[in-house]
Formats: structure tokens, sequence, C-alpha cells
């Protein structure tokens, strides 16, 4: 799954540290997330979601053709 995680950090000045604080995870979590290594779980895409203010189909997106 594709996201706009990095840049939605970088905007707010916030390390990688700083957010996973701020959601509960580890910072291994945000990174693999970030790459797309992992698909964060509904509650915590919600959570990341509502950190930004941002509807989760803002942050997250599926890859062109996967439907």
């Amino acid at each position: 799954m594709q996201n706009v995680l990095p840049d939605l950090r970088r905007e707010r000045g916030w390390s990688q540290q700083r957010l996973a604080d701020k959601l509960g995870v580890s910072r291994q979590t945000i990174i693999s997330i970030e790459r797309g290594r992992f698909d964060p779980s509904l509650p915590l895409a919600f959570k990341i979601a509502s950190v930004f203010e941002r509807a989760i189909e803002d942050i997250f997106n599926s890859p062109e053709g996967d439907e």
C-alpha cells in the first residue's frame, strides 16, 4: 500500500520517533509503514488519520491496478 506518511510527517517537522510516540507504536513500525513493507491495522490507520486530521484515503492508497 502506498502512502504519503513521510510527507505529512516532514510537513510537521516530526521525527519518526515522535510520530511513533504519538501513536503508541515503535519507530520500526513507522519505518515499515513509510517504506510500504507493512500495512497498518485498521485501528492504527484511523489513529494516523486522526493525528494528521485527514481521511484515511488521503494518506493510504492502493497502487494502480490493485482494487
